[in-house]
Order: structure tokens, then sequence, then C-alpha cells
């Protein structure tokens, strides 16, 4: 089943996503994460339970990056699955996103880019 929760936890936006995404309900995650980010507010993506992900669940990754960027908040994907983990490494984007063990490695990056 397909999921997108969001919750205010140590001073970050969280936004777990789980089962399959694509176009019909990336628009959704999107949408989670630009108001954590227009919220001022630093967002971890949770993928722990994604099974599957297209194009579009990654551009909404990429404008959540680049919007935390813009507004200087911390952006990232913690706990991401072997399936999403495989997709942004094909796309070489791996390296680009800060991806965390969890939300504590979060917190301990920021803390040490303070």
């Amino acid at each position: 089943m397909n999921r997108c929760e969001t919750r205010d936890e140590h001073g970050y936006r969280v936004v777990t996503v789980s089962g399959e995404v694509d176009l019909s309900w990336s628009a959704e995650i999107r949408a989670a994460i630009l108001a954590g980010l227009d919220a001022m507010r630093p967002v971890m993506v949770v993928l722990a339970a994604v099974a599957y992900i297209d194009s579009s669940g990654i551009a909404s990754f990429v404008e959540g990056y680049q919007r935390a960027r813009k507004h200087r908040l911390q952006f990232g994907l913690v706990e991401v699955s072997p399936p999403v983990l495989a997709v942004l490494k094909l796309a070489r984007l791996e390296t680009v996103f800060p991806i965390h063990a969890d939300l504590n490695a979060a917190r301990t990056a920021a803390g040490s880019a303070a």
C-alpha cells in the first residue's frame, strides 16, 4: 500500500514513504517535501519501505534538494531501500543526495556540519 506520512521530530520534518512511488502519486511526496522546506524546516525522507521508484519520484527528491539548498536547509534521504538505492546509483545521484542510515545519523551529520 502506498503511503506518505509526515511528522515533526527533533526539529526535522520527516516524510516517511512506503509502497511503489510512481507518477500516479509522486506529486503527494513532492508536496510533502516542499511544504516542510517552505515552512523553513530541514527535511528527511525515510525510504525503508519503498519497493519501487520511478523518475517522477526521483524528480521530487531533486526539487526538494534544490529548494533546501536555496533556503540553506538540510535535506536528506534516510534508510534508503535497496530498490531506491539501485535507481539512485543508476542515475548517479547517490553522491548528490545526503544519504543517512537513520535519523540519528542525519542529526549527527548536521551537528558536524555546523
